[in-house]
């Protein structure tokens, strides 16, 4: 068996019971071959419960500005219906998957996000988001060890009697971590076929330094932006490798390891120009 692998699901890939049950199918077939973790976010969803709450929703370089009106909605819908639901069609697979969120054992803890530069220059406060600089991965190696598949929702906590309690999380970014803390593959699948560039053609491998001037220059943008700089943590942090997929090629039964997609590293790899 090979070593853990961490899937990060953007929410937009698990809104239908169709593409739950699809996505369950591959994880049933994968699972027997190495350690899984599984981590969501629920950008849609939550879009539209805050519409459904009457409550403006802002964004900056892909992170969500978070008061406590909108955490209770990130809460209500990361934690309640996007993850029970994801669970609920695992188990139908015959996946014995565990919903969690970065809140239980405290294996998201995080401390309220500083002030953001904006790709723009200006400083942004973000509210109620949290940043895991690290990630706490008992719990998560302990069900893996037990043949469970963990599903985590991107939520994380800043404990103590002065902490802000529980924060919006970027998904992305929890993955990172979780990856970084049990030396595992990452791969994150979105509905993308990976980096583009200026002409919208995929870009097959990046490293750190590539990154940076894709951002810089402005061909990266949004949720691109945030995904980017999540994923330069990772690599720094000792994760080998990134892989951005589009997800919806899991629904076609594609081990993720072998989708095309984009391989970020941290340095320039042998024969890359």
């Amino acid at each position: 068996m090979t070593g853990p692998l961490v899937i990060k699901l953007g929410g937009e890939l698990i809104e239908t019971p169709e593409s739950r049950a699809a996505f369950a199918a591959m994880v049933q077939a994968l699972r027997s071959s190495r350690p899984l973790a599984i981590v969501h976010g629920g950008g849609r969803a939550i879009d539209a419960e805050l519409a459904r709450r009457g409550i403006a929703q802002k964004k900056v370089d892909g992170i969500r500005i978070t008061d406590a009106p909108t955490l209770a909605a990130v809460i209500a819908v990361l934690a309640g219906s996007v993850n029970t639901d994801l669970v609920a069609a695992l188990v139908m697979a015959g996946v014995p998957a565990v919903g969690l969120t970065g809140v239980d054992a405290g294996l998201g803890e995080a401390r309220r996000a500083l002030p953001m530069t904006t790709t723009t220059g200006a400083q942004v406060d973000l509210g109620l988001v949290g940043d895991p600089d690290e990630a706490d991965p008992s719990l998560v190696e302990l069900l893996m060890t037990n043949d469970f598949v963990p599903v985590v929702a991107s939520l994380g906590i800043e404990p103590g009697p002065s902490g802000a309690g529980v924060l919006n999380v970027n998904a992305d970014v929890l993955a990172c971590r979780l990856a970084a803390a049990l030396g595992a593959e990452l791969v994150i699948a979105g509905t993308t076929a990976g980096v583009l560039d200026a002409q919208g053609a995929l870009i097959p491998t990046l490293n750190v330094g590539e990154m940076v001037a894709l951002i810089e220059e402005g061909t990266a943008t949004a949720g691109m932006v945030a995904k980017l700089r999540a994923c330069r943590g990772a690599l720094e942090d000792g994760v080998p490798a990134v892989r951005l997929v589009d997800g919806r090629d899991f629904f076609a039964g594609v081990n993720p390891m072998t989708l095309p997609g984009t391989t970020l590293t941290i340095a320039t790899p042998v024969g890359h120009l």
